[in-house]
């Protein structure tokens, strides 16, 4: 960072905007330290942090409008996406915010060149030593360690602006975000060697030798080792699938991103490929590596959520072109090393640099998510505004809904933690971010043939603390509030919230190749790339027949014209328990562990290829 050496003379000529004096500021946002965080140290004064100040977006109510008018499949726009240029006006500041954040930089010495600023000015990002961004944030940082899992950030508990600035700032990260961003898998994991030998050995006999078929609740029949170990071919049968080929493969596209230093190996894709989808050996996915994420291919680093996510995901959707973000995410902090950027917003990161670009993926899978308490309100509704500017341009955001149903992603319910991180400690469900932002697709977990609802880790999901219930699912989700009992897990949830998931599919039981060696995976890590694999498939119907892509899909999912079809397998059994308590039931209709069902790619496909 190039502080100018004019600051002086720069701040006393700044008479618009001088340096205020501590006195003028007012705090801008406080957060309680969530639970498993213990203050280690002080952060030392020249550790390096990129701030990012995002400024408000005035019509974004207008952004909305389009946004759910392009998506639903009865609106006479359904389809008109709109363009990077369109998007980005309509999510631009006014002129007086960039003005009075810009001499509000000036004044801390900062030239423009210090600064980079997001395609619709936006976000600005600088990169300043601790002790200049407490200055300007009248706040003290500290270096906070996770007890749990001895993960440490340079983080605040509050932060301050000048009080004439609050209207022109809706955020200030990294300050107060202590959210630990987690896939959602659920890996069985074996011991020695000779055991996996002997696991490897039966599910290859279950993938190459089925012993019958049995019944899925569409009336499909499916292979009966399907019920032991899913495969591609598994998929394609219970989703009603077989027999579809991949026609517009230079422009239905499938994107992955990877986080937390999971790195996706070829050889294991191409293991995997040799097995389950043989016509698509010697192909592979194109990568793209963001804020220095890498994808190094020493089979030893080969990463689990990887594996699962790309296998899955561009295995089902072949030929369509894959692509695999790596992006650079939550660098250890040590007190005594002096590294160069400290943050855990990765998914942040990524969105930052898709939406710069020009094209994008249309069909994205995310297994990853944090518990929402834990991302600060203001910043988790600057993220799904991100995802909604994405929807708006024709893309389908597909996110897990995560794992151990309805508690805090600790898979022994005995030390699940479900409690408000407001300082009063009140018993609460825990609901999961990005999956309950209302501008994104949450997929929820199932198993067996027929399907039911997950059982061995559950299905996560529930109803949001920060987002109010989007319209285009007001009346499923009342439908089943209405069916509950009395006072059913009263205070517990937020009946009024934004409810998750939305759909389903299978996961557990995932058959990759990891390492060189075939494993069983599971997870809604898996549920999600699989429902973005059909999706692929259904842009590629619907692009070979002249028409557009689907875009942001729920308000097609809970349309009347889905529902009518019945394009959406529902699943009536299971829960996911979580904090202590059975959690909620899968019944008819929708609820809150599977959504609407898992897909019937065959009637989702006659739906989308009529006139819309």
């Amino acid at each position: 960072m190039r502080i100018s050496l004019g600051f002086l003379v720069l701040a006393l000529a700044s008479s618009s905007y001088a340096i205020p004096n501590k006195g003028a500021y007012q705090v801008k946002e406080e957060v309680n330290v969530p639970r498993g965080w213990v203050k280690h140290a002080e952060a030392p004064a020249d550790h390096t942090i990129t701030l990012r100040i995002g400024l408000p977006q005035p019509n974004f109510n207008v952004l909305e409008k389009h946004l759910y008018e392009v998506s639903d499949p009865e609106h006479e726009r359904y389809g008109s996406h709109l363009s990077k240029e369109e998007v980005e006006e309509l999510i631009a500041p006014h002129s007086e915010s960039l003005d009075a954040v810009n001499n509000w930089l000036s004044s801390h010495g900062l030239q423009e060149t210090d600064l980079v600023r997001s395609p619709a000015k936006d976000w600005v990002t600088i990169r300043v030593p601790v002790a200049f961004a407490e200055k300007m944030l009248d706040t003290k940082y500290n270096v906070w360690k996770h007890t749990a899992s001895g993960d440490t950030l340079v983080r605040t508990t509050s932060w301050s602006l000048p009080k004439e600035l609050h209207q022109h700032v809706d955020v200030i990260q990294p300050t107060t975000m202590f959210g630990r961003l987690r896939s959602a898998k659920s890996t069985i994991v074996w011991g020695d060697d000779e055991a996996e030998a002997r696991v490897a050995a039966n599910a290859k006999t279950s993938v190459e030798a089925s012993t019958g078929a049995t019944i899925s609740a569409n009336g499909r029949e499916v292979d009966a080792s399907c019920d032991k170990v899913i495969t591609i071919k598994c998929l394609q049968q219970l989703y009603n699938a077989v027999g579809y080929t991949p026609k517009k493969t230079t422009k239905s596209t499938i994107g992955i991103p990877g986080y937390l230093e999971e790195y996706a190996n070829i050889q294991d894709l191409q293991s995997f490929f040799a097995e389950q989808r043989p016509d698509a050996l010697n192909s592979t996915f194109k990568f793209i590596g963001i804020k220095g994420g890498e994808n190094p291919q020493n089979l030893t680093l080969s990463g689990a959520e990887a594996a699962l996510d790309v296998q899955f995901a561009f295995g089902l959707s072949y030929p369509i072109p894959g692509t695999y973000y790596q992006t650079a995410s939550r660098p250890p902090f040590q007190p005594d090393v002096r590294t160069p950027t400290n943050t855990n917003e990765a998914y942040v990161d990524w969105l930052d640099f898709v939406l710069a670009q020009k094209d994008t993926p249309l069909t994205i899978s995310t297994s990853y998510g944090d518990d929402e308490q834990t991302v600060p309100k203001s910043y988790a509704i600057r993220a799904c505004a991100g995802f909604a500017q994405l929807g708006a341009r024709g893309v389908s955001l597909m996110f897990s809904s995560g794992d151990y149903g309805v508690g805090d992603n600790n898979p022994d319910p005995a030390t699940q933690e479900c409690f408000t991180n407001d300082g009063k400690n009140t018993t609460r469900f825990i609901p999961v971010f990005p999956s309950s932002c209302p501008y994104v697709t949450s997929i929820g977990g199932t198993q067996g043939v027929p399907e039911v609802a997950v059982s061995r880790f559950g299905s996560g999901g529930g109803f949001s603390d920060y987002f109010p219930r989007p319209l285009y699912q007001f009346a499923a989700v009342q439908k089943y509030i209405n069916a509950l009992p009395k006072d059913h897990y009263k205070g517990l949830y937020n009946k009024a919230g934004r409810a998750f998931p939305d759909v389903a599919a299978q996961g557990d039981r995932y058959r990759i190749y990891l390492k060189g060696v075939p494993r069983s995976i599971g997870g809604t890590s898996a549920s999600s790339p699989t429902f973005a694999g059909f999706v692929a498939l259904l842009n590629d119907a619907r692009l070979s027949a002249g028409k557009p892509p689907l875009g942001f899909l729920n308000p097609l999912l809970y349309s009347s014209v889905v529902e009518r079809a019945g394009a959406l397998n529902d699943i009536t059994s299971g829960s996911n328990p979580g904090c202590g308590t059975p959690g909620f039931n899968a019944t008819e209709g929708w609820d809150p562990v599977t959504g609407l069902g898992t897909p019937n790619f065959g009637k989702l496909k006659d739906i989308v290829l009529r006139g819309y």
